[in-house]
């Protein structure tokens, strides 16, 4: 008869304090305990909420973003030649639309004399500063735009008379619409010219 095979000997559990193979912090009773947590929660010396970046002091640039974005000025408006020049071109368009409405109801009008100033000083102003050379371009500069008109609008005035287009007018016989100019000018003519001369001041300041 077989005898009974005896199941072999079961592995003895650790007892009595000795440390579980290869985990270091399972002691058993009396030993300390494993550490729990995470070792690197440790809160910030002098900050009780625990945010790293809490200590920073305004102005310093965070780990990641390097600062706040630095915002340029505005560039300065002082370009005088550029003024002169804006204020050149605006004088030019501004007479020939001057001199188109007079010539067109045969008399001058004072609201548009200062109209055409204060563009002239305006724009020469916006682009160019509130430079004194600047100013005192834009005025004499819409003088000069104010007798342009004048000159425009007689050359009209001369082309419906006698009947011969407006260039042939202004290409040759501009020395008759200048000498018509000298015998019609007045008192409110050259008042005309001195409006758009405070106008364009008047602009420059507004710009400025």
């Amino acid at each position: 008869m077989s005898q009974p095979v005896q199941p072999p000997n079961q592995p003895q559990q650790p007892y009595g304090g000795q440390p579980v193979e290869g985990n270091p912090y399972a002691g058993g009773p009396g030993q300390p305990a494993a550490p729990t947590g995470n070792p690197y929660g440790q809160q910030t010396p002098g900050d009780p909420s625990g945010n790293p970046f809490a200590g920073q002091q305004p102005g310093q640039g965070t780990p990641f973003g390097g600062g706040a974005p630095f915002t340029p000025a505005p560039p300065a408006r002082n370009n005088i030649l550029l003024g002169v020049v804006v204020a050149l071109g605006v004088a030019i368009l501004a007479g020939i639309l001057y001199g188109a409405i007079a010539g067109s109801i045969e008399r001058e009008v004072g609201y548009a004399a200062v109209g055409v100033g204060f563009l002239v000083g305006f724009a020469s102003s916006k682009v160019g500063g509130s430079h004194p050379a600047v100013i005192g371009a834009a005025a004499v500069l819409s003088i000069g735009a104010v007798y342009l008109g004048q000159l425009v609008g007689i050359s009209m005035v001369l082309s419906d008379l006698a009947q011969i287009p407006l260039s042939e007018v202004i290409g040759d016989h501009f020395d008759t619409v200048t000498e018509a100019w000298s015998q019609e000018a007045d008192f409110m003519t050259y008042l005309f010219l001195a409006l758009g001369a405070v106008a364009a001041v008047g602009g420059a300041k507004k710009a400025g």
